[in-house]
């Protein structure tokens, strides 16, 4: 108990006795972390907000001309076979007829009403982890076997311009992170450092009397440890307060979980425990 009294002691002095120290270190925490979260919750956002619009996307395969209608049913039987395919909706001469005018507002087929022009199609629907540049250009690649396709339309520019857009994204917050946590540890092992350069001499005349370098590092790695953890949960605070506030009418911000959050403070905290003890590591050597 009175080592544990001592240690307590020692971490209350160290925060009393250099507050400014303590107060620069806990707020230039909070603002790295405050970008990182921002950075997760825009990610967030954008990542739902990219399978909304994945969700709607749809390919259309166009029946050749010659094709008879006996073999409409094993046409459709053999696109409902092709792995990742959810849903097939078969679109006739007609429907086709009725979809154009709904689109333009007008009837462009006036006159057409024997020999319709435009081609029976259908209109193919994916599981979304099938959504990719590469499973659809697979598709693409089946069809061509396939008898009675004349030609295969879905957005593939669009598909490729957000699969990059997406690698982009997560590129970025990869380098932010190890950004972030570089920064965090040499800010916060830097404001340790500071710390222990004013009890240089105490630290010294205690190591002289054998006490050992775990009880005297404790105190800094609990100094460490509570800094960053808090630092942590004060940025979290802010974002879900402003999430609270602002509203946005055509997308909805996406948060982490409560799970999620404690375990990116837990992990602040511990790194926060590591910079304590990159701070004091030459002074007990």
């Amino acid at each position: 108990m009175c080592r544990v009294s001592h240690i307590l002691k020692e971490l209350g002095r160290n925060l009393y006795r250099n507050p400014a120290t303590a107060l620069g270190s806990l707020m230039s925490l909070t603002l790295l972390f405050l970008l990182f979260d921002l950075f997760w919750v825009a990610a967030g956002t954008s990542e739902r907000f990219y399978t909304g619009l994945l969700a709607d996307m749809q390919m259309e395969v166009f029946v050749a001309e010659e094709t008879p209608v006996s073999s409409l049913a094993g046409l459709n039987r053999s696109l409902e076979a092709i792995e990742g395919v959810r849903a097939v909706e078969f679109i006739s001469r007609e429907m086709a007829r009725e979809r154009l005018t709904l689109m333009l507002g007008s009837d462009l087929l006036i006159g057409y009403d024997t020999a319709n022009p435009l081609p029976c199609s259908y209109v193919l629907s994916f599981d979304p982890g099938y959504l990719t540049c590469a499973d659809m250009a697979r598709v693409e690649n089946e069809m061509a076997y396939i008898a009675g396709i004349d030609q295969v339309y879905y957005s593939k520019r669009w598909l490729a311009k957000a699969e990059q857009t997406r690698t982009i994204i997560l590129n970025a917050g990869m380098a932010l992170g190890i950004l972030i946590l570089l920064t965090a540890l040499t800010s916060s092992a830097n404001n340790i450092r500071l710390m222990i350069q004013t009890r240089a001499v105490g630290l010294r005349r205690m190591r002289i009397l054998g006490a050992g370098r775990l009880f005297l590092a404790t105190p800094f790695l609990l100094e460490g440890f509570l800094i960053g953890g808090l630092s942590a949960g004060i940025g979290w605070a802010l974002i879900f307060y402003a999430r609270q506030e602002v509203t946005f009418t055509q997308f909805e911000l996406v948060a982490p979980s409560l799970l999620e959050v404690g375990i990116f403070c837990a992990a602040a905290a511990f790194l926060g425990l590591t910079s304590g003890y990159l701070g004091i590591r030459k002074m007990l050597r």
